[in-house]
């Protein structure tokens, strides 16, 4: 069996030392009990709600709305507090009805026989311990909207496609009048008013006339747009070690252009991704200036410069690791980063001598040649020490990333790449120098859980050997896409395809460490980690070429837990390209989800189908995140 387990945590070196909790549950120190507050002179009273003329779903909607109803085990404080409380339950179940359209109802509460009113009046109860409190609710008719319309303040049309159609709304005569359906007519049509350049626009006006003798709802809207804007002076507030300057200029908010809400929604994600911020809240101008330019304010709050993080895992195959990492947010004051990782693996599998070891220092450079591209550097050393091969390795690279769009990035940089190697075809050195370059089209809802969208990659880098004179080409791609199956997005379905190939010598002439295996949780679950793939006296080689596809069943059981099932099939070939006539490795399995605030907990279980030399009868994986 193949169990993995990791445990993340990271600090910043100035943070005080605290209980660690984790979804739910303390591990260490002492956490904090929430503070009791006591309710001086406790009424206790029983309530009971009834309700005519609605069907059972309304009533039970009635009935979690009353606070009256669900506050029973909380006694208020005296009388005036149980007074206070159906005032509020009152005002509860009213918009509730008003809400399902039924603006006919009535609704009596009685605090030990007493009137509402009447208490309210005289401020004082009968004597009865506990209180009983009634509510009766006569839900009263559905109305339906009679005659809408959407006017413009000071008389006349709105002059915007559409804008006078209150039906594009959602209001739309001989239809159920639900307030809410009002008021979300009214944000929709000061939204569109803002996205055509309007950022003023406002609802002044709301007449609702309801008809008790046909059961209906008169609705007008008198609607003032305002003026149309353009973008102006961009302020930055909260920077201390950030350079305000580059917080205006990273944001791209285009001066000068038209308003777009769109524009500050961008802006506010891409200082967000920056990872020196704690919160970015863009504050638009209550006015605009003579010129129709509206000021932009960015209000920022600095995150701590520090982070230390450390991690642990364990697998029955690969043995124990260890793993972490120091990061310097912010180094000059303008986003960059400088990370130092190391990690030691296969503890108690291996000798001293053969773990796996790897140490890496990276930089990055947000906005280096213009907001919209960075530029990154590394430099790493490694020993990598699985059962195919020993490789012992060192890299640097460089490269410059740009995006394109929200949903296109792509890079290109120059690597060096150095390996001293022992496999199956015996010792080898490598000295490669590379061009790499990737494209990507990211339009997933969310990286960690995606419901939707399409996660596309290309890879490819021309790659010369300097030590042993030969040329060669890697190329990648991974696609994947996602679907909801329902409007609630309980069930989604998502697939995987991917397939590579190296182009040039023969295998003993590519360094093992960048051929291509698969087996394990990031490929063919249920195989040996990189394990599946052409063989030389029954010892995994690598491949020049593989094809992978991946197919899963996503849906949520509870808001907190999910299942999963899927099937993963692949191999990896000796063949420049690979060749179908040989079987795929094929693993089905099962899962469990657990979903938290940072993504889902992920529990595989997998079974391989076609199982080789190595290869367990099962596989047990646990991660964070979607398995793709």
């Amino acid at each position: 069996m193949a169990a993995i387990l990791c445990l993340l945590a990271a600090y910043t070196m100035v943070s005080p030392a605290s209980a660690f909790e984790l979804f739910g549950f303390t591990f260490f120190g002492k956490k904090e009990e929430e503070p009791q507050v006591e309710v001086p002179d406790p009424l206790p009273y029983t309530a009971e709600l009834t309700v005519v003329d609605a069907d059972e779903e309304l009533q039970d909607t009635l009935k979690e709305a009353s606070i009256l109803v669900s506050q029973q085990d909380s006694p208020p404080s005296g009388e005036a507090g149980l007074i206070a409380r159906a005032v509020s339950d009152f005002e509860r179940l009213v918009g509730r009805l008003f809400i399902d359209g039924r603006y006919g109802g009535t609704i009596d509460i009685r605090l030990a026989g007493e009137g509402l009113e009447a208490a309210l009046d005289s401020g004082d109860l009968p004597d009865t311990r506990p209180v009983p409190v009634t509510i009766m609710v006569k839900a009263g008719p559905v109305f339906r909207f009679g005659d809408v319309a959407i006017r413009k303040a000071g008389g006349g049309p709105l002059d915007f496609a559409g804008m006078n159609d209150p039906g594009r709304f959602g209001l739309v005569p001989g239809e159920t009048a639900g307030s809410r359906k009002i008021l979300r007519a009214e944000n929709a049509i000061v939204e569109e008013l803002k996205a055509e350049g309007y950022p003023l626009a406002e609802v002044v006006d709301r007449e609702v006339i309801a008809d008790h003798d046909t059961d209906t709802l008169d609705v007008t809207l008198t609607v003032d747009p305002g003026r149309e804007a353009t973008f102006g002076t961009v302020m930055v507030e909260g920077t201390d070690r950030t350079d305000p300057a580059f917080v205006a200029e990273y944001a791209v908010i285009p001066t000068g252009s038209r308003y777009d809400p769109e524009a500050l929604k961008k802006a506010e994600k891409r200082l967000n991704d920056l990872g020196i911020f704690s919160s970015v809240r863009i504050v638009e101008g209550e006015s605009l200036g003579p010129n129709g330019s509206l000021p932009i304010t960015i209000q920022v709050s600095e995150r701590k410069r520090h982070v230390i993080g450390v991690g642990a895992n364990w697998s029955s195959s690969e043995g124990f690791g260890v793993e972490g990492y120091w990061r310097r947010r912010n180094l000059f004051g303008r986003g960059e980063l400088l990370s130092i990782e190391g990690s030691v693996g296969r503890i108690g599998n291996e000798s001293v001598i053969d773990m796996e070891y790897a140490l890496r220092a990276a930089f990055e450079k947000p906005g280096a040649f213009g907001p919209m591209t960075d530029f990154t550097a590394s430099i790493g050393a490694k020993q990598e020490h699985p059962d195919a091969y020993l490789s012992r390795s060192i890299s640097a690279d460089a490269f410059i990333r740009h995006q394109f769009n929200e949903q296109v990035t792509g890079r290109a940089g120059a690597e060096v790449y150095y390996a001293d190697e022992e496999d199956v075809f015996g010792k080898h050195n490598y000295f490669l120098v590379g061009i790499p370059a990737d494209i990507r089209y990211d339009s997933r809802d969310d990286i960690l859980n995606p419901t939707k969208g399409i996660n596309a990659s290309l890879f490819g880098e021309p790659a010369y050997d300097v030590r042993n004179s030969d040329g060669m080409f890697f190329l990648r791609g991974d696609f994947s896409a996602y679907k909801a199956l329902d409007e609630a997005k309980r069930f989604v379905l998502a697939g995987r395809v991917a397939a590579g190939s190296i182009i040039g010598p023969e295998l003993p002439d590519i360094p093992a460490s960048r051929r291509y295996f698969l087996g394990g949780g990031g490929t063919i679950r249920g195989y040996a980690y990189r394990n599946v793939g052409p063989r030389l006296n029954g010892e995994v080689t690598g491949g020049r070429s593989f094809f992978l596809t991946s197919g899963e069943i996503r849906f949520k059981v509870t808001e907190t837990i999910g299942a999963v099932g899927f099937v993963d099939a692949g191999n990896a070939f000796a063949a420049v390209y690979p060749d179908f006539s040989e079987n795929l490795r094929v693993g089905i399995g099962a899962g469990l989800r657990y979903f938290t605030p940072v993504g889902p907990l992920r529990l595989d279980v997998a079974v391989p189908l076609d199982p080789g030399k190595d290869d367990p009868s099962f596989a047990v994986y646990v991660g964070l995140s979607q398995a793709f």
